[in-house]
């Protein structure tokens, strides 16, 4: 879909800068750094769950048009 890399860059850096801590008993545990997936709750879900539909969809489409599906 021609993204520049700087907007990628800006979503990359929006998902992979999260960091979590557990808390037990009122005190929060060490900081760990999620290894995959998007936070619960997050506005930029639907987006990229959209933006991945179409692109699937062009991908498919340009295999049928070719005679590969």
């Amino acid at each position: 879909m021609g993204f520049s890399s700087r907007w990628r860059s800006i979503i990359s850096g929006c998902i992979s800068s999260v960091e979590f801590a557990v808390l037990l008993n009122g005190q929060a545990g060490p900081s760990f750094a999620p290894s995959r997936g998007l936070r619960q709750g997050d506005p930029l879900s639907p987006y990229l769950f959209i933006l991945v539909g179409e692109v699937l969809s062009k991908l498919i489409q340009s295999a049928v048009d070719q005679g590969r599906l």
